[in-house]
């Protein structure tokens, strides 16, 4: 038992400080609320409907 500790702190030094601490959380999950708010905004563009209902309409004319 005492061996498996000496291995997993000497392993725990090796690799440094890994994961994201609590504030690297939050500025994440920011980054990420703000990148999906972007992309609602952009895929409920007038331009974007029409251009997908445009693709959708091809695409139904070529299955008939």
């Amino acid at each position: 038992m005492r061996a498996m500790k000496m291995v997993v702190q000497r392993w725990s030094t090796m690799c440094g400080d890994r994961g994201m601490s609590t504030a690297e959380y939050a500025v994440g999950t920011i980054a990420a609320a703000a990148f999906a708010g972007l992309l609602f905004k952009i895929l409920t563009s007038s331009q974007v409907k029409s251009l997908l209902l445009q693709i959708i309409e091809k695409a139904l004319k070529i299955a008939s």
